[in-house]
């Protein structure tokens, strides 16, 4: 029998494992990568059809990203927001994944100091006032009243994901997003509650998770992506991750833990590693922050050598003091070696991103071919497409079909 594998001779990471309440056909999951195929804040076929591909690749969740709570918490304008009049699309999107044997997972989240406010019309709000090279704007204060109305809003968005047929959620508490930002010490300065020790600075993330569970309870799964560490000096980093994970656990707030790395708005490749497309980001960019890249997009935007597994050695101290929350390991997983090697180290789950936006159907491949290996090359050159309609531009049936950004 083959190594890390059960009585029916498969891999471990091809048999079912569940979170919460669902169990998964296998322990692949689709990591959430913005689709950018919502151009009017609502579901297009567009969308349905990139996860319906996704699904029937073989993957056993794929990850709709990215669901904001609040107008004012996308990323940019046009961005899907969680309220009623999306539910019969997001309806149409979870039966087109149902149908092809895998489950669905919404990621839910306010965008914060990463919100592009010039495209959204609405202040970025994140935990002080701060200059954003890349928009020319200023972000605002949140406000306690902000903080309570985004608290809320993350549990009404669970209710409306499980209303449109999700199997989970997954609430954002990395790359310093809304929440994130609270977690890092470089970002955070105020001087009220929400400051200082961890146990303040926690206290917006933690705020979520318990809206979205007193709201959902165990109707459906109940996931976080959480940083690790920023990447960046003086921000939030793996011993102060340690703690949080350890309440959160302690608690019962979530069903899985997805483990991450990186900022978006002060160290985004940390995350990515492989090339740093500087060149293609600003090229797609609409005229303000096609200039804000080309002036600090070299000494923002860093590259990192990849390598297979690279955040396998962080994940593994969260692992240490997690008791009873399942783990996802995402980072370098792109075929059976990677993905044997996570179940051996103890993980519950492995996610995919990038490989599966060059080939969908990597899992059936590997699944069918021990010895299979991923297309995807880490060029990162899929990341400038994300703010139009995410794709690998390697792909062939992709090849020249990148938007013109003019008037966006």
């Amino acid at each position: 029998m083959p190594p890390n594998s059960n009585p029916t001779g498969l891999p471990t990471v091809f048999t079912p494992g569940t979170i919460g309440p669902v169990t998964l056909r296998n322990r692949i999951i689709k990591s959430a990568t913005f689709e950018g195929r919502t151009p009017n804040d609502l579901v297009t076929d567009e969308l349905i059809a990139f996860h319906e591909e996704v699904a029937a690749g073989g993957a056993g969740m794929t990850t709709v990203a990215y669901c904001a709570v609040a107008p004012e918490g996308r990323t940019q304008g046009g961005q899907l927001w969680m309220r009623r009049e999306a539910v019969p699309g997001l309806r149409r999107l979870t039966d087109a994944v149902h149908r092809h044997g895998a489950a669905a997972q919404a990621q839910l989240g306010h965008a914060g100091i990463v919100a592009n406010s010039t495209s959204t019309g609405r202040p970025a709000l994140g935990p002080g006032r701060r200059f954003n090279p890349m928009t020319f704007r200023f972000t605002k204060a949140a406000t306690r009243a902000d903080i309570d109305r985004i608290t809320a809003a993350h549990g009404d968005a669970a209710v409306i994901a499980a209303e449109s047929g999700f199997d989970s959620v997954e609430i954002h508490l990395a790359h310093n997003y809304f929440a994130s930002s609270f977690l890092s010490p470089v970002l955070n300065h105020r001087r009220d509650e929400y400051n200082g020790s961890l146990e303040n600075r926690a206290k917006v993330a933690l705020g979520l998770l318990r809206a979205v569970r007193d709201r959902v309870g165990d109707r459906i799964a109940v996931t976080a992506k959480m940083s690790m560490d920023d990447g960046v000096p003086g921000g939030f980093w793996t011993d102060e991750a340690m703690v949080l994970a350890e309440w959160i656990d302690r608690e019962g707030l979530v069903d899985a833990l997805e483990l991450t790395v990186g900022s978006s708005p002060l160290n985004p490749m940390y995350l990515f590693r492989g090339d740093a497309p500087v060149r293609e980001m600003a090229d797609l960019m609409p005229p303000v922050r096609k200039l804000g890249i080309r002036l600090i997009g070299k000494y923002q935007i860093k590259s990192y050598p990849y390598e297979p597994l690279f955040m396998l050695e962080q994940a593994a101290q969260i692992k240490a003091v997690v008791r009873n929350t399942k783990l996802t390991l995402l980072g370098g997983i792109t075929d059976l070696d990677t993905m044997t090697t996570a179940m051996d180290a103890g993980f519950d789950f492995v996610a995919m991103g990038r490989a599966l936006l060059r080939e969908p159907g990597l899992p059936h491949r590997i699944q069918a071919d021990a010895t299979a290996k991923a297309l995807c090359i880490h060029c990162n050159k899929c990341m400038p497409t994300n703010f139009f309609n995410t794709r690998c531009v390697l792909r062939p049936d992709t090849v020249g079909l990148l938007p013109s950004p003019a008037g966006a």
